[in-house]
């Protein structure tokens, strides 16, 4: 496990020299298929070799080198002006070094360190490299709202802390603390980072602001790191979070609903793109709380396909956004007429993202419903509104940008380019093939 980390480590020197920046990008793929290749065979179902793996672990993490890879691969501007990117390669490593460490932790104080931590260097992206000066505030919103609901966490840990006398994640299977207000603190946190209705601001505006890697960092990861914390607090907290999870649940499911009809009245791709993530991991929160088998792996499978899926999404806003300099819906129009290649990737992450076959969106909705319907067949209801209403938005999204008459502002344009549709496919690659091999998600 640690050679990985040494891998990271090492690599932060590269990142000082000077044409640096494709070599940094091969040699994380090569951490993937490294990683891939070595952790299979150390994968059971409950401790491994590899720190504290598992098998959500392990794909998340994977899921991470990869999208931290394909976000150099897409930030190529930023290597043509030269915009300061040493600090740029330096800031992603530190990120993947800290998302690692957040995966793979096994002391909880640990693991909120490290969760924590991976906000800094997502500022610094928003920051750094974003685009309107309104950055500013969508740092401080982030930046606020993660730390809000963090303290009590903090709190929540020292004081299981001064009761079992040890935070280890796997120790505290054999305990039930039954308390209202640590359950409260305990997973606050993470509904504010994945983001549940009502404490969802920061995400669009995050989005909206951030560059192409930050918004691909923040929906392929960093969402995920919520899901990831409350599949492994609510071990401890089953017995109260059976009692409550209805509260939880009738908003997310209410507000994924709510938001799904917001999407419509978006006119800033970005925006749209960031109010589906946001409706998506409401019934990822929704499978995580209901506590059974469909909804665990739903979750878990929902947010791995949501990461490859939403990032891609960004990645063909941003391709729109070099030539037109602009992510208006009313200007982003008739885009089939220049690139109708393009457009065919457009078609694919689309319909991956209203969760149509064989993307892996659809094996993790179909859980997630399986699972919500056997708790209460009410939600069944929300269901049916949020599902027929991420097909609406994702096809309202492709058709206003693909059709239509282009705006004729436009004063030059030039094609895609063969390092776009590789990025295109990479994401689409593993979306749509995983589905392959799902006994490894669903029987464990």
């Amino acid at each position: 496990m640690m050679k990985f980390l040494f891998y990271m480590i090492f690599m932060i020197p590269l990142c000082f020299m000077v044409d640096m920046f494709w070599m940094v990008q091969f040699l994380l793929m090569l951490l993937m298929f490294l990683f891939m290749n070595c952790s299979l065979m150390y994968l059971n179902n409950n401790l491994s070799y590899m720190m504290s793996f598992d098998f959500i672990s392990f794909g998340l993490i994977l899921l991470s080198i990869w999208i931290c890879m394909l976000m150099l691969m897409s930030s190529e501007n930023l290597f043509k002006i030269n915009y300061y990117i040493n600090f740029f390669l330096i800031n992603i490593m530190m990120l993947l070094i800290l998302l690692f460490l957040t995966f793979s932790v096994m002391n909880l104080f640990l693991f909120y360190l490290f969760f924590e931590g991976s906000l800094i260097p997502t500022l610094l992206l928003i920051i750094g490299w974003g685009y309107q000066p309104e950055r500013i505030q969508a740092g401080m919103y982030l930046m606020f709202y993660t730390l809000f609901a963090s303290l009590p966490l903090l709190m929540g840990l020292f004081y299981m802390y001064n009761e079992l006398n040890s935070m280890m994640i796997y120790f505290l299977k054999f305990f039930n603390m039954n308390f209202i207000i640590l359950y409260i603190c305990m997973i606050l946190a993470f509904l504010v980072k994945m983001p549940m209705y009502f404490v969802h601001l920061w995400l669009p505006k995050a989005h909206v602001e951030a560059p192409v890697s930050g918004s691909m960092i923040l929906a392929g990861i960093m969402l995920k790191l919520g899901g990831y914390g409350l599949l492994r607090v609510l071990i401890f907290l089953q017995e109260i979070n059976l009692k409550l999870n209805y509260i939880w649940l009738i908003i997310s499911l209410m507000g994924g609903f709510y938001i799904s009809l917001k999407c419509f009245c978006q006119v800033d791709i970005k925006s749209l793109i960031a109010y589906s993530s946001v409706c998506h991991m409401s019934i990822v929160i929704s499978g995580i709380l209901v506590m059974n088998y469909w909804g665990y792996f739903g979750s878990y499978i929902m947010m791995i396909g949501h990461g490859l899926c939403s990032s891609g999404m960004f990645c063909l806003a941003n391709i729109n956004y070099e030539r037109l300099h602009s992510r208006s819906l009313f200007i982003n129009k008739g885009m089939m007429n220049f690139m109708p290649s393009l457009s065919m990737w457009w078609f694919l992450l689309m319909s991956s993202n209203m969760s149509a076959p064989p993307s892996l969106n659809l094996l993790g909705e179909i859980s997630l419903i399986n699972s919500l319907v056997s708790w209460s067949w009410l939600s069944m209801i929300m269901l049916m509104l949020i599902s027929f209403f991420s097909a609406g938005y994702s096809l309202y999204l492709y058709s206003y940008t693909q059709h239509g008459k282009f705006y004729q502002g436009m004063y030059s344009f030039y094609g895609g380019v063969s390092r776009e549709y590789l990025l295109l496919f990479l994401h689409w690659l593993p979306l749509n093939m995983m589905i392959l091999k799902v006994e490894y998600f669903m029987i464990n």
